[in-house]
């Protein structure tokens, strides 16, 4: 099942799981759902209260489909589409292994994870290779946009404590 969001082209899937007494067996991906091609897969491993983002390429930007394997995540993507309507806006979502739901991100978003368990396994999906010289990050707890993160008690990585302030980004932008 397709699940629709108030952002344009922002999805969740819920998907089948099949169980019965030696475990279950769960699809993961379904290419007629997209007319994107995924050349690139990457997973992460976070602690409990690792917060990861919120991660966007300026050049060659990616949409991707998110899929926990393990735990339980507060997902948290930011429009950055500079012409869409939610602009500047976030929708986020509890996903977990339980519940077999993954996230379509459209190119365009930034995107972050805040690791609600420990030993959280993350598989990514990705529409583009990476781009390290066209990487940036708006800051996780940045005033203008006002995510209401589940803890204020966070583990961040040297580089996600230099990402910039959403104005600074808007700035950035435009000259673009």
């Amino acid at each position: 099942m397709i699940k629709k969001t108030k952002f344009k082209d922002l999805v969740i899937f819920e998907k089948n799981t099949y169980k019965d007494k030696r475990g279950y067996f769960r699809e993961l991906y379904l290419q007629k759902h997209f007319n994107i091609k995924f050349p690139f897969d990457v997973m992460s491993y976070s602690k409990k209260h690792v917060l990861r983002g919120l991660h966007l390429q300026l050049k060659n930007t990616q949409a991707k489909l998110v899929t926990v394997f393990k735990g339980e995540i507060f997902d948290v993507c930011v429009d950055c589409r500079k012409n869409s309507k939610t602009f500047g806006k976030y929708f986020s979502i509890k996903l977990s292994d339980k519940d077999n739901k993954s996230l379509f991100i459209p190119a365009g978003f930034a995107h972050g994870v805040y690791a609600l368990t420990n030993d959280v396994i993350i598989h990514y999906k990705c529409s583009k290779y990476r781009h390290a010289s066209s990487e940036t990050g708006i800051i996780w707890n940045d005033k203008e946009l006002k995510i209401k993160w589940p803890s204020k008690k966070v583990i961040l990585s040297n580089k996600d404590k230099k990402n910039i302030i959403f104005k600074d980004f808007k700035r950035l932008i435009k000259k673009s």
